[in-house]
């Protein structure tokens, strides 16, 4: 789920998410390079489809919103806990947890067309009712639409590391948006991070343990990291991490109560 400026998109490379809000009177920096790809004939079929069913634009649900939250019973036509995944890359694990807990509506933001397009396919192919997916950036939807408290977990699987040390004001996961992010979630909600770059791991542990509203479910572990959880479905993507010795890391915050 790394920028495409990486990637020509495999699984787990792509992130549809800019950086937190900085001071009004400077340009909010993006975490994302968006570059248009061309899609498979099997993509550009289920896209067609499968979009105006399963798809909205992240501009145009802010549009329709104006100065109000939506109300996800909307799109799913049902009322449930909704779990927000920010960077579904290509929608391995995102159709993959949410065929595992149908209980739960799962709304994945992405930028990236072809991951969105596989992941029409994805659903479709395992009839899943229970996922809806968003085009563009997870900022303006968690800012603008999504209400105070209403999410039951925000997973952020392999956001875009942006490596080298000038770019790491792109990295997403600054301390403007983890406080952004936590007011977003239901008392006792999840914040679930897992990346395989270290540095980066050590900047999601330091600014979410600095977040008042959060705490680390995991801190008794060693290091504060939490034990890879076998729910999480292992992708193609992480698999290759492992095998270049890259170690993956995941973190899981809660929201505390009162």
């Amino acid at each position: 789920m790394h920028s495409i400026r990486r990637c020509a998109a495999p699984e787990g490379r792509c992130a549809p998410v800019s950086e937190t809000a900085t001071p009004a009177t400077h340009r909010r920096i993006p975490s994302f390079v968006h570059h248009r790809t061309r899609l498979t004939d099997g993509q550009q079929h289920a896209w067609t489809q499968w979009w105006p069913v399963y798809g909205r634009d992240v501009a145009d649900v802010v549009t329709e919103a104006g100065s109000g939250p939506v109300d996800p019973a909307d799109w799913f036509g049902r009322t449930a806990p909704l779990v927000l995944e920010i960077g579904s890359g290509m929608g391995e694990s995102t159709a993959a947890l949410a065929a595992a807990a149908p209980e739960t509506d799962h709304l994945a933001v992405e930028i990236y067309e072809p991951g969105l397009a596989q992941l029409l396919m994805r659903i479709t192919d395992a009839g899943l009712s229970n996922l809806r997916l968003l085009r563009g950036d997870a900022v303006d939807l968690l800012k603008e639409v999504i209400a105070p408290g209403s999410l039951a977990g925000i997973r952020i699987f392999f956001p875009d590391p942006w490596p080298k040390r000038k770019h790491h004001k792109r990295r997403l996961v600054q301390p403007e948006f983890v406080a952004l992010a936590a007011s977003r979630l239901a008392p006792g909600g999840t914040l679930h991070l897992a990346t395989d770059w270290a540095d980066y791991a050590t900047q999601m542990r330091t600014v979410c343990d600095a977040e008042p509203a959060l705490r680390n479910t995991s801190a008794d572990e060693p290091g504060g990291w939490t034990p890879r959880p076998v729910w999480r479905p292992l992708t193609k993507f992480e698999q290759r991490a492992v095998v270049e010795g890259r170690p993956v890391r995941d973190l899981l915050y809660q929201t505390r109560h009162g």
